[in-house]
């Protein structure tokens, strides 16, 4: 039996661990992006490196390289692709934010006769002028700190696939739970990290898709390109792809086609907007059973914790916490006694 010296060296030892992983979190966790990241693209790249390595014989260093760099190609050629696109025309916004300020007022007048409200007061016109002003800055600094955790994350990445197996075993061995539940704990997380990682950009896709078709009937210009930025931001539930056609109609109503931007805004409220749902919860539920509530309120929950990637952790940490109370329950749930008749 251990004394009470021993103890309170347990105790002590145990204390000093958690104060230095705090203060290791705590200055860290702007990398965070970086690190969950890294571990995204591990549980989608895990497999096809194991069949470079075990069925072509490749070595390990040459097999991480190439699955990064096609990494990179994937997912890097399309993100600065659409920084390219996108760039020129935020600073168009900018620079003629005064006349998106002006359709907004016109619109909120308009709204106003009909409901006896003002939709857009002085303040709010205020708030939005300096968001606007600020956003640049943001914006630049959200970039310096995208890149660097980009890097880290293939930093990161390249060790988890060349160490992989030392990897895993050592975290196996640390679970505290049964192999059954540890199985179902990985198979989980490789189910909703695939589900979101290869189901986002296809409802990025889709709702782009019916955007696109909608500026193109009510005469926007650069229809094309603005569909693009639109698919981009609804990467961002809820109100992401707002953040797009709704300055885009006040600026027609501004610019004097008052019925082109009434039609766009009930087309968006009615069509860009429901099928971002419908196939953000039919497809998720269909790919990695994920519920439609867990979907939204991780994504709302991960953004706040983890920025970008949190489209994905954010449903992830949800699901965690459902299945660690089923798990729980497995491990040192009450069973009732066995009969016995």
């Amino acid at each position: 039996m251990p004394g009470f010296n021993d103890r309170v060296k347990q105790v002590f030892l145990l204390f000093l661990i958690i104060l230095i992983s705090y203060l290791i979190f705590r200055e860290l966790y702007v990398f965070l992006p970086g690190f969950l990241g890294a571990f995204t693209l591990y549980i989608l790249l895990r497999n096809r490196f194991y069949a470079l390595i075990q069925r072509r014989k490749w070595n390990k260093p040459l097999a991480a390289i190439v699955l990064i760099f096609l990494s990179v190609l994937i997912i890097g050629v399309p993100i600065y692709a659409a920084i390219k696109m996108v760039t020129p025309k935020i600073g168009l916004l900018l620079n003629n934010s005064q006349d998106v300020i002006r359709g907004l007022q016109a619109f909120s007048k308009q709204i106003e006769n009909y409901v006896g409200s003002d939709i857009f007061s002085d303040n709010t016109i205020a708030e939005i002028q300096k968001a606007v002003t600020g956003f640049l800055p943001t914006f630049l600094s959200n970039t310096v700190q995208g890149i660097t955790n980009v890097v880290l994350m293939l930093f990161i990445l390249y060790f988890m696939l060349v160490q992989s197996e030392v990897m895993e075993r050592n975290l196996l061995s640390l679970i505290p739970l049964r192999p059954s539940n540890v199985q179902l704990l990985a198979k989980e997380t490789q189910t909703l990290i695939k589900a979101n990682a290869f189901g986002i950009p296809v409802i990025s896709f889709v709702q782009g898709v019916f955007a696109t078709l909608g500026y193109w009937i009510f005469g926007v210009t650069d229809w094309g390109l603005w569909g693009f930025v639109t698919g981009v931001f609804a990467f961002f539930p809820i109100v992401g792809t707002m953040i797009i056609w709704f300055p885009l109609a006040a600026y027609l109503y501004s610019s004097g086609h008052q019925y082109q931007a009434v039609g766009l805004l009930i087309y968006s409220l009615a069509v860009i907007g429901n099928v971002d749902y419908l196939t953000r919860f039919t497809l998720l539920r269909k790919i990695g059973n994920v519920h439609p509530l867990v979907t939204v309120f991780g994504v709302i929950v991960g953004i706040q914790l983890f920025g970008f990637v949190g489209l994905i952790f954010g449903p992830l940490l949800i699901s965690y916490a459902i299945l660690l109370f089923k798990i729980y329950v497995d491990e040192y749930g009450q069973r009732p006694a066995k009969s016995s008749d």
